[in-house]
């Protein structure tokens, strides 16, 4: 295979480069109002109908404002114009260049390296993939090659196709698409089960049917779905953030949820309390690079559901002092699930992957979620979380000293 030294010089299509998540990301965070600037982009677009990396960077901020069918009509705009997107390294020159096969879909469907990588000397490549245009550009010359697209209905074919091509590759491969699909749900929580110290319990695909079947009370939960009975949690398959996730604690509220929720493919698992003795609930997000861990954050909520933005961590400065606890002593964390985090990495395969977890009161790690696609970053302001760039630069150099590792492999192996 043949790379093209120079893709992105000398055409207008990518007279500004593509922005990616992090810089709406970090106002987002920052709580500013980004539809006034949505509405600046879309007028500078129309007046640049050929600039595919303006396009895409819009699609990136309406998506990033909660403007979904928007976002997605003007991504498909951006890439029926151009598959291949820079994101320039904050140092010039670049120490490196990493292509990353991406994917089209919403802003959770691919690992947004920007947001890890930013203010770095890495530049990206983003090159977008799809059934419909299979390597339809020329391959931009890079170092180092990550799949970043991630696992779901829609890539299932390609991350097929995709060894064959990749074990021919010229440059060194990092989280192969033989792996990815091993962080799907149902896929996860069956190559965890029996692991020392983990637990997370069997997610199982149904259909709507079955899940109306039991809501009228013609099947069992326990016969539909082994270890899995009420209170279940219910969501969408495909869903991320929290969107359509219900605890439901009997037969009457499955059936409400039925009716307030659309679709017809949904993940069920049983529901584990995992409060501390205070009540409160604590999720962490755990990054392992080339198996190592590392503190990404740790939210603290009195509701199950814990997402960090909402579980008033910015509000709270009791909430940052446990967090802060957290990261310093999070040796003492590995220490305890050391069995759990090799078992996570080596069953996995993945040279990069993030964890959604927490602890239960009897000491174990209760895995919520696998994924190489979560969204790492030290993009919190520094004067209210001042302990987080100290922890994110740990995963952030991790990372970047993969990539090096990884590049001077694969010159030495050249």
């Amino acid at each position: 295979m043949t790379f093209t030294s120079s893709p992105l010089a000398g055409t207008s299509r990518f007279s500004m480069p593509y922005k990616g998540m992090a810089p709406f990301l970090r106002m987002s965070i920052a709580g500013v109002d980004m539809r006034p600037l949505a509405q600046a982009m879309l007028a500078q677009a129309g007046a640049e109908p050929d600039n595919a990396a303006l396009w895409l960077t819009l699609s990136t901020l309406m998506l990033a404002i909660g403007q979904r069918d928007s976002g997605l009509a003007i991504q498909g705009q951006a890439l029926s114009m151009a598959r291949t997107y820079r994101i320039p390294a904050a140092s010039q020159p670049p120490r490196l260049t990493v292509l990353v096969l991406m994917t089209d879909g919403e802003l959770s469907a691919n690992t947004p390296l920007e947001c890890l990588l930013e203010n770095t000397d890495i530049e990206l490549i983003y090159y977008y993939l799809s059934p419909q245009a299979w390597f339809a550009e020329e391959i931009p010359e890079h170092d180092v090659l990550l799949v970043g697209m991630g696992e779901s209905d829609a890539t299932q074919v390609m991350l097929q196709a995709l060894p064959e091509i990749l074990a021919q590759w010229p440059r060194p491969v990092l989280n192969h698409a033989s792996h990815i699909p091993k962080v799907g749900r149902e896929y996860a929580s069956a190559m965890l089960q029996g692991v020392p110290g983990l637990l997370m319990p069997p997610t199982w695909r149904t259909d709507r049917a079955t899940l109306q079947q039991v809501a009228a009370g013609t099947a069992a939960a326990l016969a539909c779905w082994a270890d899995c009975d009420f209170p279940l949690i219910v969501r969408p398959v495909g869903s991320h953030g929290g969107h359509g996730l219900a605890r439901i604690a009997d037969t009457a509220a499955l059936a409400a949820y039925l009716a307030a929720e659309g679709g017809d493919d949904f993940y069920v698992s049983r529901f584990v309390d995992y409060s501390g003795a205070d009540g409160q609930f604590r999720k962490a997000r755990v990054a392992l690079v080339s198996g190592q861990a590392f503190a990404c954050h740790m939210a603290v909520s009195s509701h199950w559901m814990v997402h960090y933005l909402n579980a008033g961590m910015y509000d709270d400065a009791d909430k940052r002092a446990q967090e802060l606890a957290f990261m310093d002593r999070f040796d003492d964390f590995v220490a305890r699930h050391r069995v759990a985090l090799d078992e996570i990495a080596s069953r996995t395969g993945l040279d990069y992957v993030c964890i959604d977890c927490a602890e239960t009161r009897d000491g174990e790690l209760l895995v919520f979620e696998i994924d190489h696609a979560m969204v790492v970053h030290a993009m919190d302001e520094e004067h209210m979380f001042p302990y987080k760039q100290i922890h994110m630069a740990k995963v952030r150099n991790a990372f970047r000293d993969l990539l090096l590792r990884t590049q001077a492999a694969g010159q030495a192996a050249a």
